[in-house]
């Protein structure tokens, strides 16, 4: 299983967070992705340079607290429900959280 860790330490809004999430689940791409949560739902599934697609991924995200602040609180919710596949979209991803 691969594992990232996502740390809130890096960024401080929603355009920071994905190209902290580029930076995690991309290698070698000749292109950008689009920074909006239906992408960030695909480089879950993998197949960007980082695990294969169907491959399950151990997340910890930690300065969680700093980022659910700075993100908002409904954003932060959205973006944990995609990461647990929670309308079952097609990737096998868990979840840790630490503050």
């Amino acid at each position: 299983m691969k594992q990232i860790t996502i740390d809130g330490n890096n960024f401080s809004n929603e355009e920071e967070f994905y190209t902290e999430i580029d930076k995690l689940l991309t290698k070698a791409l000749g292109w950008k992705t689009g920074h909006n949560l239906n992408a960030f739902n695909d480089l879950l599934r993998g197949g960007f340079g980082f695990h294969a697609p169907g491959e399950e991924l151990m997340i910890t995200w930690v300065n969680a607290e700093k980022s659910r602040k700075e993100l908002g609180e409904e954003l932060f919710n959205m973006i944990t429900d995609i990461i647990l596949d929670s309308d079952n979209s097609g990737h096998e991803c868990k979840l840790k959280i630490e503050n």
